[in-house]
């Protein structure tokens, strides 16, 4: 049974190394929301550093999810003290679990948030697709799929919650 991959994608307004009142809510809550996500129903996994390791995400250890990219249109630091993300990729059942985990509870009351934390951007926020049961989604997967939805439109390889196609192709 095929599973749904879910990329997510943010330009913070500061650098996760800001040591101020906002970026410390920042991390706060996303633990919060990491703790309850991952006992929704239909979660099946996210990237997770190897061994808990922490950094700008571009040194340190992913293990089978890759090497960390970032859009192209990333154009701020790379280096611990100024990388300003949040990305995240994660694996799903299907449509409707991933939808009613990012869109209820700690993660919703999050969302509300968003322009506290995070730039405006055009951008897309997140991708989804369907991987075969027990794919592991890399990194640079989520990149090219972002790119590719923000390029050229939502497509069964490529698509958002709110213009889905299912494993087969068809739309949602």
């Amino acid at each position: 049974m095929p599973q749904l991959a879910l990329y997510t994608f943010g330009v913070l307004k500061l650098p996760l190394a800001d040591c101020g009142a906002l970026t410390r809510e920042f991390y706060e809550v996303g633990e919060g929301v990491y703790r309850e996500i991952s006992g929704r129903p239909g979660y099946v996994g996210h990237a997770e550093a190897v061994g808990g390791g922490r950094g700008s995400h571009f040194d340190v250890d992913w293990g089978v999810w890759g090497e960390f990219v970032v859009p192209g249109w990333y154009g701020k630091g790379r280096a611990a003290e100024s990388v300003a993300l949040a990305a995240t990729l994660s694996v799903w059942s299907g449509v409707r679990s991933a939808f009613d985990a990012v869109y209820s509870g700690l993660h919703r009351a999050a969302l509300s948030r968003r322009h506290d934390w995070f730039e405006r951007s055009g951008e897309p926020s997140h991708v989804c697709w369907w991987v075969s049961d027990g794919a592991i989604p890399t990194w640079r997967d989520g990149v090219a799929r972002l790119e590719r939805l923000d390029a050229c439109g939502a497509a069964p390889c490529a698509f958002t919650f709110y213009d889905s196609f299912g494993p087969d192709g068809l739309r949602g």
